[in-house]
């Protein structure tokens, strides 16, 4: 066989970690609080999510509750950035400031959907987060997407409560013709964080039974850094 080279050409990169428990109880916490205010702010005319029994809620991120969490995903975000432009052969030409624009919940419940969307942002370049606090443990039972016991066959319910990420026309494993599925499907879990890019589309099924699959989601804005700003942290000896 002769000596070949194989070029992988990546469409898109979504980074997944783990939000610590302490943050999980107090995202919890303040939304258990924020779902019985009269003043709380409903997302149901701004957002696509057929959420019809549950409800989708703007959250304060000033909020002590909430602003650890905040921090958490901008600091994620800024990593998201370093990594595309590390693992893309590209330079970074001007540094980016990344701050956050919304942050909001999803209730969702039997039945409840969210149709293929994207989302927006102020800045061209944009970043989103999703990550569960709460998932029903039907959810969890169900065989995780990639694993020998995983079907869509017989009406398994395995996609039931999943999000999926589509990236190009190809959706589904085709060998016959040599093509590789262009979307991935993740399994919520309690804690669990996804970062990716705000253009990339993506849809969550319904599910059948009990309980609430809580999402706590968020869009980032990546600013360009003054140069003025790099000159005078340099100045103040903050280049180390």
């Amino acid at each position: 066989m002769a000596e070949v080279t194989v070029h992988n050409m990546p469409s898109v990169f979504v980074m997944q970690t783990e939000m610590p428990l302490s943050m999980v109880n107090d995202l919890n916490d303040y939304l258990d609080e924020y779902k019985e205010d009269q003043d709380k702010k409903s997302l149901a005319d701004t957002l696509v999510g057929q959420i019809s029994q549950g409800e989708q809620l703007l959250m304060d991120n000033d909020d002590s509750r909430v602003k650890e969490y905040s921090e958490f995903v901008c600091s994620l975000g800024a990593d998201y950035v370093n990594f595309f432009f590390n693992n893309t052969g590209n330079v970074l030409k001007n540094p980016k400031a990344v701050t956050i624009d919304e942050t909001w919940s999803v209730h969702s419940y039997e039945g409840d959907y969210n149709p293929i969307h994207d989302h927006g942002t102020k800045t061209i370049m944009g970043i989103s987060t999703t990550g569960w606090t709460k998932v029903p443990q039907q959810i969890l039972d169900q065989p995780t997407a990639g694993s020998p016991q995983y079907s869509l066959y017989q009406a398994s319910g395995d996609c039931d409560g999943n999000i999926v990420f589509n990236y190009g026309r190809n959706e589904l494993m085709n060998t016959e013709r040599l093509r590789p599925p262009q979307s991935f499907v993740m399994k919520p879990e309690v804690g669990k964080l996804l970062v990716f890019p705000s253009w990339l589309q993506h849809m969550v099924y319904p599910f059948k039974g009990e309980g609430e699959r809580r999402t706590v989601a968020s869009n980032l804005n990546c600013w360009d850094v003054p140069k003025e700003s790099l000159t005078t942290e340099k100045q103040n000896g903050n280049d180390s």
